[in-house]
């Protein structure tokens, strides 16, 4: 079923596919790298807020399940993940955020991630990232290519308002915690985490936005300035105190990029998961997925970016950096 890299530009399907599901139909148009009409993506919108806002602040997930980090819309890339991590159903996901912005594909990336969520709901978790909001989405593509791709800015508005119904994190058989950015200094517990309001835009400070914004760091203890003007970035101590008093493992997150696919921290008491390689088509990275087996053992699958032929022409203007 997945998933063999699309070859060619991306473009709009122009015929109806017979004789299978509406979702499988699209889920297949996606595969060939062919967005799906307006209509068929506020339908879809519709039905994944159905489904993501019946879940939790922080949704529980049982092992095996298979770990991915940001994704950026470099679509030819999720492609290669799946073909290194197994076709969905069959694998189960948690993907920690970050699935649009500055890559060429967010549309198509946003969009195959939707339908299987929709499809295989119970098979694939997303959690929301510092880039599923409004705001960030203006600013570093996502905005843009949905205007260019559909000619208004419908589809952007239907996926935004799906990004506010997004978990903010997942925890893994009681012991790993995933959540896009980090820790905050407002939230001890994982009860308070759910206690918190997720519908909405993600605020500039607070909770809700630490944990889409901070950032490990091993050379400090206790809570510091994040050079990244919002969250804070974290020590050992903290990450420490936090497992300890939830009883868990392990944190895996996102957000920084890892030139190796992934990085721990603190020993060994969090693992930034990176699943974008050759981040931005130009930073030469490894991407990695962390496989947690029904014991919860550790499996880093390394993967690199699909090649240049599958890809397309891509846009003349690359989006603005901000710290990467």
């Amino acid at each position: 079923f997945f998933w063999q890299g699309p070859r060619g530009r991306c473009r709009p399907a122009r015929r109806r596919m017979a004789g299978t599901s509406d979702l499988d139909r699209q889920i297949e148009q996606l595969r060939r790298c062919e967005y799906i009409k307006e209509a068929e993506v506020k339908a879809l919108c519709a039905k994944a807020r159905e489904i993501l806002v019946e879940e939790s602040n922080v949704q529980r997930v049982d092992a095996p399940v298979t770990i991915c980090g940001d994704i950026h819309g470099q679509f030819h890339d999720l492609l290669e993940l799946f073909n290194c991590g197994g076709a969905c159903p069959e694998t189960s996901y948690i993907f920690m955020g970050d699935f649009v912005d500055r890559g060429y594909n967010s549309v198509e990336t946003m969009t195959l991630l939707l339908l299987l969520k929709a499809r295989w709901p119970h098979r694939i978790t997303l959690l929301r990232g510092n880039h599923e909001s409004r705001q960030i989405t203006q600013v570093y593509g996502f905005y843009d290519e949905c205007l260019k791709k559909y000619g208004n800015t419908a589809v952007w508005r239907a996926c935004v308002d799906v990004f506010d119904c997004l978990c903010l994190s997942a925890v893994v058989d009681n012991s790993v915690l995933c959540v896009h950015g980090g820790l905050s200094p407002s939230l001890d517990t994982i009860d308070q985490i759910q206690d918190l309001h997720r519908v909405q835009e993600p605020p500039h400070e607070g909770p809700m936005c630490d944990l889409m914004w901070s950032d490990p760091d091993d050379d400090i203890q206790g809570w510091g300035i994040s050079a990244r003007g919002a969250g804070y970035v974290f020590g050992p101590d903290i990450a420490d105190q936090f497992l300890y008093a939830n009883h868990l493992e392990l944190i895996a997150r996102s957000h920084q990029l890892a030139m190796e696919g992934y990085k721990y921290f603190f020993g060994q008491l969090l693992v930034t998961v990176w699943s974008a390689p050759n981040y931005c088509y130009r930073c030469g990275n490894v991407a990695a997925i962390l496989e947690l087996d029904e014991h919860l053992n550790k499996n880093f699958k390394i993967f690199e970016a699909a090649p240049q032929d599958q890809r397309g022409v891509p846009a003349k203007k690359p989006a603005p950096d901000y710290f990467l």
